[in-house]
C-alpha cells in the first residue's frame, strides 16, 4: 500500500495506491473523511487499512493515473520539525571530516541527532531555492525517511517496528556555509524549500526490509551517491528506541536516517549545486524524488 497527496481542484488530497503506484484512489472518493495525511496517519490501524483495501476493491472504477497526477509532498505540512540522524554512514563520516574537521570530525561514540524545520515540505517536482547572497555551498543528501503511525514512549525493538506507518525519500538539502558557520546544523538545514519529500509513503508490508535498500542520488544524470541502507550505523528501530527512551515520539513524526557518501562537499574539489541543476534521489522499493535548483 502506498499513500500520496495529490492536487485536485486546488486542494491537496490524500490518495492511496494498491498497485505499486500505477493508479490511485482519493480517500474522499472511498468515503474516508481525512482532509490531510496527518489525519490519515492517525487513523491507520490494521483494521482501518483492511477496510480501506476493501473499499478500494469495490471502487476500482474511480481510480486515476498517478503518472499524470500532480504529486505534492506526501505530508505537505508535518506536525513537528523533522528528527534527523547525522553522520550515520561511515563513508559519509570520512568525507564530511575531510571537508571540515572542526564541524564534522572527532569521535562519535553515540548517534548524532538534530532537528530540521519544515514549515512546508517541498513537492517531488518542486524548485529548491538557491538563496544567492546567503548560501554559497548548496548540497544534497538522499535519505530514507521513516514516518511513525502512533505515539511511542520507551519502545523496545518490536514496539518500534510496529510503530512505523511507512517510509519515504527525503532530500536533506543543506547550506554548508551556514551549517559550519553557526557550529550547529539547524539553520543550514532549515531554510524554506530545503526538505523535498516523496513521491509517496510506502507501508512496511509492501516495502519489506527497510535496512537492505539501494539508495542513490544523481545530479544532472551523473551518479553521486550509491549505497545501501544496510550500511547505516544506527538502525531505524535502534533510533526509535533510543529517542523514545526519554521522549514521546508522536504519531506523524518523520525521522530522516542519514545520508551515505557522495555529497557535494565530499568531492575533491567540492562540487556544490548551482541554478538549473536537477537532483534525483532514488531508494529501492519507494521510487524517485526529483527536484531542480532555482535561481
Amino acid at each position: 500500500m502506498r499513500f500520496y497527496t495529490c492536487m485536485q481542484d486546488n486542494r491537496e488530497l490524500p490518495a492511496v495506491s494498491f498497485d505499486g503506484g500505477r493508479t490511485g484512489l482519493f480517500l474522499c472518493d472511498l468515503g474516508i473523511d481525512a482532509p490531510d495525511m496527518n489525519v490519515v496517519i492517525e487513523m491507520a490501524s490494521e483494521d482501518w487499512k483492511n477496510d480501506l483495501a476493501d473499499r478500494g476493491r469495490k471502487n476500482e472504477a474511480l481510480s486515476f493515473s498517478l503518472e499524470t497526477a500532480k504529486l505534492c509532498a506526501p505530508i505537505p505540512r508535518p506536525k513537528q520539525d523533522m528528527i534527523c540522524l547525522g553522520i550515520n554512514y561511515n563513508e559519509h563520516a570520512k568525507e564530511a571530516g575531510s571537508f571540515s574537521e572542526e564541524a564534522f570530525g572527532g569521535e562519535r561514540p553515540y548517534t548524532i541527532y538534530f532537528s530540521k524545520r519544515v514549515s512546508r515540505a517541498l513537492d517531488p517536482d518542486g524548485i529548491i531555492p538557491s538563496y544567492p547572497g546567503l548560501v554559497d555551498s548548496l548540497d544534497y543528501e538522499c535519505e530514507l525517511g521513516v514516518i511513525l503511525g502512533r505515539d511511542v514512549f520507551r519502545a523496545d525493538e518490536q514496539t518500534a517496528r510496529d510503530s512505523i506507518f511507512g517510509y519515504t525519500i527525503v532530500n536533506d538539502v543543506s547550506a554548508r556555509n551556514l551549517q559550519t558557520r553557526h557550529k550547529q546544523w539547524y539553520l543550514g538545514k532549515s531554510l524554506d524549500g530545503f526538505t523535498p519529500i516523496g513521491p509517496c509513503i510506502v507501508t512496511p508490508e509492501e516495502l519489506g526490509d527497510a535496512e537492505n535498500l539501494g539508495i542513490r542520488c544523481f545530479v544532472n544524470g551523473q551518479p553521486r551517491q550509491n549505497s545501501n541502507t544496510r550500511y547505516m550505523i544506527q538502525t531505524v528501530t535502534g533510533a526509535i528506541c533510543e529517542l523514545s527512551a526519554g521522549m514521546t515520539l508522536m504519531s506523524g513524526t518523520i525521522i530522516a536516517t542519514g545520508t551515505p557518501a557522495g555529497v557535494g562537499m565530499g568531492m575533491n574539489p567540492p562540487c556544490f549545486l548551482k541554478s538549473g541543476d536537477v537532483v534525483t534521489c532514488e531508494i529501492e522499493g519507494i521510487g524517485r524524488l526529483e527536484n531542480t535548483v532555482g535561481n
